[in-house]
């Protein structure tokens, strides 16, 4: 499975550079799955994800995640990510570690682990 995994993951990953629309972007979870930006609440199911994903990229142009590494055992994936956001006047840049559970071919988990005080200077610093 370790495979198919990293397969999915990677491409998950690219939908975002990809311009994929939030309500595309949830299709990738399972109907149960869990998405938690460490630093804030999580969110639990399609609904929340996808109410998550439009507050963020609403904000946003584009989101494009660089893998640097990626490393998988069983159905969890782990990612290196410079995650690059890019607004109407500049662009942040966030280092992120991002762990993803993969359960029958969908994302169950994921769960990202950033500094937010980097990326709140950053967008102060954008405006």
């Amino acid at each position: 499975m370790t495979d198919d995994a990293i397969a999915l993951v990677t491409e998950f990953c690219a939908a975002f550079g990809n311009g994929k629309k939030p309500d595309e972007i949830v299709e990738y979870f399972t109907a149960d799955a869990v998405y938690h930006n460490i630093p804030v609440d999580p969110a639990v199911g399609h609904d929340a994800i996808l109410a998550l994903l439009n507050m963020f990229m609403a904000a946003i142009d584009r989101l494009e995640f660089q893998v640097r590494n990626i490393a998988a055992t069983g159905n969890t994936v782990m990612t290196e990510r410079l995650d690059v956001f890019h607004l109407p006047n500049g662009k942040i840049e966030l280092p992120v570690m991002g762990t993803f559970e993969v359960k029958d071919g969908k994302i169950a988990a994921w769960r990202d682990y950033f500094d937010l005080n980097q990326y709140m200077s950053q967008l102060q610093g954008a405006s």
